[in-house]
């Protein structure tokens, strides 16, 4: 009996690596096929062949598509919005301003760091946020009520604070045009190098990054220098 005992909490411990591995198999199966047949054609029955599990295991851990959807939207969306939440809150709490290149780095490093960690293990989560984001769907719109918009407010409080000429509607707009560009290039299509005969590549994060963050301050400091040249006497 005292073996027995002593035994129990390893395979406990057993038990919950597998429920785990089975979990996450089951996330990533289903942002496979949220991705390629979208919230209505995917089938919980294709994401259990994809995970190698029971479907009925899906309906235990998840319950119902819509909260599968909502799992597999909140765990790369937090990954993602962890990551920018720590590089700005160290950038602001610093003793001098950041640069609002900077700022922007923050804001689109992860990102993009993202989208190619996952295209290479063949994920669509990419597609499903540019999708979610531009959605008319109150199932969508909640999920980037709830994922996205805290850390929108967040970087959109930084512009201001770095440059205090920046009216907060034009905040905004900065904001919503900067992360379209991010969206789009976090797919990484290969487009921009078919275009470009080769010179740009979408896989090339160091240099993709640098053409983002001149091309997003730009545009924000041009609504600042407007904002001045409207407001002298």
């Amino acid at each position: 009996m005292t073996t027995i005992n002593a035994l129990e909490p390893a395979v406990r411990q057993s038990s919950r690596s597998r429920d785990g591995k089975r979990f996450e198999a089951i996330l990533d199966a289903a942002e496979i096929v949220f991705a390629n047949d979208g919230f209505n054609g995917a089938s919980m029955r294709e994401i259990a062949q994809r995970a190698d599990v029971a479907q009925a295991l899906i309906h235990y851990h998840f319950d119902t598509k819509e909260k599968l959807f909502e799992a597999m939207t909140a765990r790369q969306a937090n990954a993602i919005n962890n990551a920018r939440a720590a590089i700005l809150a160290k950038l602001v709490s610093a003793e001098s301003l950041p640069s609002l290149e900077a700022v922007v780095e923050a804001l689109f490093r992860p990102t993009i760091e993202t989208g190619k960690r996952l295209a290479k293990g063949g994920g669509g989560f990419s597609r499903i946020l540019v999708s979610i984001a531009n959605s008319h769907d109150p199932r969508d719109q909640q999920l980037t009520s709830r994922y996205y918009d805290p850390i929108a407010l967040k970087f959109i409080d930084a512009f201001i604070l770095i440059e205090p000429d920046l009216p907060r509607k034009d905040a905004v707009w900065a904001y919503m045009f900067s992360i379209g560009v991010g969206m789009t290039m976090m797919a990484q299509t290969g487009r921009s190098k078919r275009l470009s005969g080769g010179a740009c590549d979408d896989g090339d994060i160091e240099d993709m990054l640098s053409e983002i963050i001149i091309y997003a301050c730009g545009g924000i400091r041009a609504l600042v220098n407007q904002k001045r040249e409207a407001n002298k006497p």
